[in-house]
């Protein structure tokens, strides 16, 4: 498995790491490699139905009716 380094990190944002770490009962390392993971891995795109669907009933049809 590969290895990566990151360099320059200011100090604030590594403590930051480790006090998440910390609070997620985790090593600052895994939930490095958490963040890195839910940051790139590509979202499951809805069809355009599917949205549609999620959408909540706010009304009648004549409730947006222009005037």
């Amino acid at each position: 498995m590969a290895q990566l380094v990151v360099r320059n990190l200011d100090d604030k944002l590594v403590q930051a790491l480790k006090r998440r770490a910390a609070a997620e009962g985790h090593s600052a390392e895994e939930t490095h490699r958490q963040i890195l993971q839910s940051a790139l891995r590509s979202p499951k795109r809805r069809s355009f139905a599917e949205a549609l669907l999620a959408m909540p009933n706010v009304g009648e049809d004549t409730d947006f009716a222009r005037t």
